[in-house]
């Protein structure tokens, strides 16, 4: 017996993946290049060829329903594949490489990996987000992206999370600061001091409160910041004390732009994770670079300055 013929093309189903990520059909077809009305006939026609709706139709929104989220990791996986096939037998192109991370590996452990692996793969595009945890796992699960990296015990039911590197949470201050070299600090005084920490969401923000609530209970936020380099600039310049990551911390530390303050607490350990979407196969050139990454945990890290303590 010969097999059905299929009645589903990739440019339906292509049409269906960018409006399920955009969230309309006018944000889906500028990402495809296509009209409004040319998107809207292709997923009608991707409906009635299934037989189910996609979408719950709410006031002129599309919402993607139970059936299109039982559609859309087969059908993002599909066109991964069948994107996979243009680059096949082309010595000028590859596949490219789509990664999300948190800041800490962002910042600071990813371009060594990135470029470690490029070495290898010269004719692959990467483009590399960076952004908080939370917006990183929402990106893997929304196949945005092929390969995630976030921070915190943060997850998601439809993804995959590795652990990685560990890390470890420290608190800094600026060389010159009245605490800088002092054998045991209070905690009265700690408590006192202006901290400088990450935005909510972020897991290092989740951490130092987690860590930071239990030896000091309350203390004064003065600053909240949008990126570690930043925050790493405001400690530095003295006009807050930060807890932040060991990592993102290391050259600093090791250059003396920052010191770590002697605090007593005890140590706060944490594991880096990678996230990968549950149904998704990853391609040849993501696979690699997944398994160049986990390769790290086993050497001990990505670099002698950088690696777990």
């Amino acid at each position: 017996m010969l097999p059905p013929r299929l009645r589903v093309s990739l440019r339906q189903l292509e049409v269906f993946v960018a409006t399920a990520r955009a969230g309309s059909t006018r944000s889906g077809a500028e990402r495809v290049a296509r009209s409004q009305s040319a998107a809207s006939a292709a997923i009608g026609a991707l409906e009635v060829t299934l037989g189910v709706a996609l979408f719950d139709r709410i006031r002129k929104r599309l919402v993607i329903n139970e059936n299109g989220r039982a559609l859309l990791p087969k059908a993002a996986s599909l066109l991964d594949h069948a994107a996979e096939l243009n680059y096949l037998f082309s010595a000028e192109h590859a596949a490219p490489l789509r990664v999300a991370a948190s800041l800490t590996v962002g910042e600071v452990l990813l371009p060594d990996l990135v470029a470690r692996w490029k070495q290898s793969h010269l004719t692959s595009p990467v483009y590399v987000s960076v952004a908080n945890s939370s917006e990183v796992i929402r990106a893997v699960a929304a196949f945005d992206v092929d390969i995630g990296f976030i921070e915190g015990p943060q997850t998601h039911p439809d993804l995959s999370v590795r652990p990685w590197l560990t890390d470890e949470m420290v608190v800094v201050a600026a060389p010159g600061h009245t605490l800088a070299g002092a054998q045991r600090i209070a905690t009265s005084v700690l408590r006192a001091q202006p901290w400088a920490l990450r935005e909510p969401g972020s897991g290092t923000r989740e951490a130092s409160d987690r860590w930071l609530l239990e030896h000091l209970g309350s203390i004064e936020i003065a600053f909240e910041l949008g990126s570690t380099e930043t925050l790493k600039r405001v400690v530095a310049a003295g006009g807050a004390v930060g807890c932040v990551s060991r990592h993102a911390v290391a050259s600093a530390l090791a250059n003396g732009t920052l010191v770590e303050l002697n605090t007593g607490f005890r140590p706060l350990e944490r594991r880096l994770a990678i996230v990968v979407h549950k149904d998704k196969l990853l391609g040849h050139g993501a696979s690699d670079f997944l398994h160049h990454c986990e390769a790290t945990m086993r050497m001990g890290g990505v670099a002698t300055t950088l690696a777990p303590t």
